[in-house]
């Protein structure tokens, strides 16, 4: 059923969290993992075996250590993985390249870097509502219910 999924990661712990079940996905259907990186720098698109690599200012930058690595540790389990580091904007880069590469099925965390417990991630949400793939979003966080009425953000009369 699904052959490539794709696991968009901003770095975070959050994000990170989803690997799990990436992992279990992928062996259950001995599908391919993608690990993708969007990102603000000026490389283009990067990924194993890229010439930037050779560049010691882009082998340098800790989210291509830990694609690296990440994709290591799933190579080692027996999956097929590798990973993409690649500038733009996250939402509109993560549709685009599940739609140029076929991919069967986004993997995502509900949040990453930065984001309020309470509101879904915003690039997370705009994957949800463009995406003509198929999404999977786990949720990451485990929010504490109010305990009053003053912390939901409004008050009462």
């Amino acid at each position: 059923m699904f052959k490539k999924i794709l696991v968009p990661l901003d770095g975070s712990d959050l994000a990170g969290k989803v690997i799990p079940q990436a992992e279990d996905l992928a062996k259950s259907f001995n599908a391919q993992v993608v690990l993708l990186t969007m990102c603000s720098e000026e490389v283009g698109e990067i990924g194993p075996g890229s010439p930037e690599l050779k560049s010691e200012a882009v082998a340098r930058l800790p989210m291509v250590k830990y694609l690296e690595e990440t994709v290591a540790a799933l190579q080692a389990k027996g999956l097929k993985a590798t990973w993409v580091y690649k500038q733009g904007d996250p939402a509109p880069g993560i549709i685009s390249y599940a739609v140029d590469h076929k991919m069967d099925l986004i993997v995502m965390a509900s949040h990453g870097a930065g984001e309020i417990a309470w509101l879904l991630g915003n690039v997370a949400h705009r994957v949800i509502v463009h995406s003509p793939v198929e999404v999977l979003l786990l949720r990451v966080v485990q929010p504490k219910p109010p305990e009053h009425k003053s912390e939901l953000g409004y008050f009462s009369m």
